[in-house]
């Protein structure tokens, strides 16, 4: 499985699944990254971080470590 921290730039992939625990969990989930929901890679930064994406219509700028939390397809 990969994470959205592997995705290309350019690229759409599909939530399948959120790990991580409790409130970072939480905190993705209320940016609205959800399971099944549509993520559009922007943006990565030279360094990799952050990851700039497009979720239901609206820009997101997520750090490594969060994308790495999110199994996409």
């Amino acid at each position: 499985m990969k994470t959205l921290k592997e995705v290309a730039c350019g690229q759409t992939v599909v939530v399948k699944k959120l790990t991580g625990d409790g409130p970072v969990k939480r905190r993705i989930m209320d940016m609205g990254i959800t399971k099944g929901v549509s993520v559009f890679v922007r943006k990565v930064a030279p360094l990799g971080d952050p990851v700039e994406v497009t979720v239901r219509g609206y820009e997101l700028s997520l750090r490594k470590a969060d994308a790495e939390m999110i199994e996409v397809e």
